[in-house]
């Protein structure tokens, strides 16, 4: 079985290459031109963005052309295709996959909902790739991926919404606002409708990152331990204190850092600290 994904998946490159798994690109529109986002480091980007300020670049999914052609390439084995895609509560990129499988009739495609993105698709395209190596039915695969969605939290703060109010996912009115109060949004994932939601307000990093903390604290309480991704965009320094914050309080079994990708960067800017966390028990079969 082929696995396939898009970049907001924020799969390292040595997670791809090891699992065979095909990363559909998501596009970065510069003034100057149209960048992949798998094309640009988190750094240049994040430079380039400090550069472009107060222009803000835009976010387009792939076409359905492109993503027929990655199907047809694929089914060359005769193997089933599993497509696993940013919520379509946050982006139109599922609709470009199940369109591009309709026009590959001839490739045998089940195109995938996380219903949310970066850490949290991860671990769905993690289990499904990993499965599927060791020789899992679809079915199979599905149910799991269908558990890990149910069961795992993306959770975020950001430094500033200027950015998340210039691709339109907030108002502007309340950017401004929260800018003028200096609050701090506690923002996760819901899991029925994909999209963003407030958990919680604060005034200061400080203050945000103990409440995201708090959160998955109780979250995890009763279904530990925990495979913990902290996420951030260019704040290593925050990341490094996020970490010990959550290893005082989360039963973790396993810990990473990841940086966010540019095509979901271009939303949140720089100062963006956050975690993804899932029970060990759903990935156990796997790590």
């Amino acid at each position: 079985m082929k696995i396939v994904t898009d970049c907001a998946a924020d799969l390292t490159w040595g997670e791809v290459e090891a699992l065979g798994i095909t990363v559909a690109p998501l596009y970065i529109q510069f003034p100057e031109g149209e960048t992949n986002s798998a094309d640009i480091t988190a750094d240049e980007f994040y430079t380039r963005l400090e550069r472009m300020s107060p222009k803000i670049p835009t976010t387009a999914q792939p076409a359905p052309g492109i993503f027929e052609q990655l199907y047809q390439s694929l089914s060359g084995t005769g193997e089933e295709i599993l497509s696993i895609h940013i919520s379509s509560g946050l982006s139109g990129t599922i609709q470009s996959a199940r369109l591009g499988a309709q026009q590959a009739a001839e490739s045998m495609v089940t195109v995938i909902d996380s219903m949310t993105l970066s850490g949290a698709q991860r671990f769905q395209v993690l289990a499904a790739a990993l499965a599927a190596k060791a020789g899992w039915a679809k079915e199979a695969i599905v149910e799991r991926m269908e558990h890990i969605r149910q069961n795992a939290e993306v959770i975020y703060t950001l430094d500033t919404l200027e950015y998340l109010a210039h691709g339109g996912r907030i108002g502007r009115v309340q950017a401004l606002a929260s800018s003028l109060l200096n609050i701090k949004p506690v923002i996760r994932v819901d899991r029925t409708d994909g999209k963003y939601s407030t958990v919680n307000k604060g005034r200061t990093l400080k203050k945000t990152m103990t409440m995201m903390v708090d959160h998955l604290a109780e979250m995890y309480q009763d279904d530990s331990p925990v495979w913990v991704s902290v996420l951030h965009g260019q704040f290593a320094e925050k990341a490094d204190e996020f970490t010990e914050m959550l290893k005082a309080r989360l039963d973790i079994a396993k810990l990473e850092t990841l940086r966010i990708s540019p095509v979901l960067g271009v939303h949140t800017g720089p100062g963006i600290i956050g975690a993804t966390v899932v029970p060990m028990r759903l990935m156990g079969d796997f790590v």
